[in-house]
């Protein structure tokens, strides 16, 4: 059977809510206790809104006060001392996060950079989820992509260095997990859909030896594009399963499905994250039913990236009613295939068959475009 499950949602609430939350916390309207309790309300309605949607397998980790890159650099003790104590958020600088209009704070790191697990927030949200009966995947951004979107500040040196300073604290996070009893994380690389310098390809393969030592199970997401020349890195990686974005790519479906190993879960993210329009089901469907037929259990089905960074709904800003309508797509899509009707038993698309679905996708990701 296939598993529906989501890479991430909306945190900041139909109507702004978190901010309003936040803004009143910095005017001293709202104490810490005040504030900590809105979060919680806001990730117990979020992960509600996702079963309730036919999510199986829901984020935990994706919630975020400000961006999840400056929630990573404050676990991890990314924080220069010339900001201790003041707001951290507005004095670090601004970047847009890969294909979407959300930015991040940057983390910036020095070449005696020491990292130290400094925040309970993961940990803590997990409790919660499974306190509320969840069945959870934790997210965390890999270790390389989450050096690539630093820089460096003071002597000049190559931020790669950091890696094996920075392995022992995801080593840590993991072990924590299981024992939280997590068995799945899902480790955000998207990096890996970029033309990538060789000596950080080199170093996925090293970097992922080492964290597949950790008792859990690791679900490697990209995504906001096609993996082309590092699909084989991407599909080798020591880990149990690989997340692949097929709204950006939908040609690179079929050489996926044959480069992935035999023991290796295959997510293919076929809603799209990043447009309000509903898929092509019947199409999409086409595309499932194949990869079901090939992977059986080992096939996931989801959004193509976070849907934290949903554009818009066509009411105003309300992408969190958007990212449950999503949800809502990747749970019908999923039980449509998982329905023991003869045509998904019986269902074998020849190439040419599937060259014509990827040449409708790549029509409607240009159709898109154009009307953005």
């Amino acid at each position: 059977m296939a598993l529906a499950h989501n890479l991430g949602f909306p945190h900041i609430g139909r109507d702004r809510e978190l901010k309003n939350a936040q803004d009143a916390f910095r005017k001293g309207e709202l104490d810490e206790a005040g504030l900590r309790a809105v979060g919680r309300q806001f990730r117990a309605s979020h992960w509600q809104a996702q079963k309730d949607a036919g999510i199986e397998l829901l984020p935990v980790g994706d919630f975020a006060w400000y961006d999840q890159v400056l929630s990573h650099s404050l676990a991890f003790g990314v924080l220069p001392a010339r900001l201790q104590g003041h707001d951290v958020a507005h004095a670090q600088e601004l970047a847009t996060w890969f294909d979407t209009n959300d930015q991040y704070r940057v983390p910036a790191f020095t070449a005696d950079q020491q990292f130290a697990l400094s925040w309970e927030q993961l940990f803590e949200e997990v409790d919660e989820a499974k306190a509320l009966g969840h069945a959870v995947k934790p997210v965390v951004i890999g270790p390389l992509t989450y050096l690539w979107l630093g820089k460096t500040q003071g002597a000049e040196f190559d931020k790669l260095e950091l890696v094996d300073r920075l392995l022992p604290l995801y080593d840590e996070i993991f072990n924590r997990l299981a024992a939280q009893g997590v068995e799945w994380v899902q480790i955000d690389e998207p990096i890996l859909v970029l033309d990538l310098p060789q000596a950080w390809k080199n170093a996925y393969e090293r970097v992922y030896n080492i964290l597949q030592r950790a008792p859990l199970k690791k679900l490697v997401a990209t995504y906001s594009g096609g993996l082309e020349g590092n699909l084989g890195l991407a599909a080798n990686l020591p880990v149990d399963g690989l997340h692949v974005d097929l709204a950006r790519a939908p040609e690179r479906y079929l050489t996926v499905l044959d480069r992935l190993p035999a023991y290796k879960v295959l997510s293919l993210g076929v809603v799209n994250g990043r447009d309000i329009a509903r898929c092509d089901q019947e199409q999409t469907l086409d595309v499932l039913r194949h990869a079901a037929q090939r992977l059986g259990d080992r096939l996931w089905v989801a959004p193509s990236c976070s849907l934290l960074h949903s554009p818009v709904d066509l009411g105003g800003e309300d992408r969190l009613a958007l990212a449950v309508q999503k949800c809502q797509e990747v749970a019908e899509l999923t039980q449509a295939i998982n329905q023991p009707v003869a045509e998904v038993i019986t269902f074998e698309p020849s190439r040419a068959d599937m060259a014509r679905v990827n040449r409708v996708a790549a029509a409607r990701e240009l159709r898109g475009a154009a009307l953005a």
